[in-house]
């Protein structure tokens, strides 16, 4: 089973956006997917839920120290979305069986100077300062067009132990297709296709790295 956690420091960074669109890929690909939800406000819980006939369902079911134990054997994909400003820990009941962890960023300065000391934490945990549990970067809501959203993206690199695999425009289709229990990977048109083309390194870095 491929584990995928999900963590940052900084509240409002995207981690239920890269949660849920990551579901909607595996699912597609005809994985069985769960999402472990840990964070209070449940939110990729509550988009499983509300996923339409017409989709490949995703298992979802609320976080806890024995929540990966519990879900089905012959789940493929489960992806743990964590709490906001999340602790060493609160991470410990995953870090033991998470194949790849995944810290998704803004590009601002306070969202980059959280992430800076969230970093060190992780760096100081045991499976990960060993190479044993694999980190990546996703910047999330660029503007690739402006120069501050560039620029925050190599201050990112520069700062940090951890590669940054990816780079997500911000876009009001993550915003509408939540609201409907869908991803960009439940549909086929030229639409979303930019949006599907920006996970493509994410997805093979976690391929990879698992």
């Amino acid at each position: 089973m491929l584990t995928m956690l999900v963590a940052s420091s900084k509240g409002g960074c995207g981690k239920t956006t890269v949660v849920t669109q990551a579901a909607s890929h595996y699912a597609q690909a005809n994985k069985r997917v769960a999402i472990v939800d840990a964070d209070r406000q449940q939110s990729s819980y509550r988009w499983a839920a509300r996923r339409p006939e017409n989709v490949p369902g995703v298992l979802a079911v609320d976080g806890g120290r024995r929540a990966l134990d519990k879900l089905p054997e012959d789940t493929d994909v489960a992806i743990v979305d964590t709490p906001a400003g999340v602790t060493e820990k609160e991470l410990e009941p995953y870090l033991e069986q998470a194949n790849v962890l995944v810290v998704p960023v803004l590009p601002s300065s306070f969202d980059l100077d959280a992430t800076t000391d969230f970093l060190k934490l992780l760096h100081g945990i045991p499976r990960v300062r060993r190479g044993k549990l694999p980190v990546a970067l996703v910047g999330n809501r660029l503007k690739p067009w402006t120069n501050a959203s560039q620029d925050a993206m190599v201050q990112l690199a520069e700062a940090s132990p951890f590669p940054v695999v990816a780079q997500l425009r911000d876009s009001q289709a993550y915003v509408l297709l939540t609201a409907l229990g869908k991803g960009i990977f439940d549909y086929h048109s030229e639409n979303v296709r930019g949006h599907q083309d920006d996970w493509s390194k994410l997805l093979r870095w976690i391929k990879r790295s698992s």
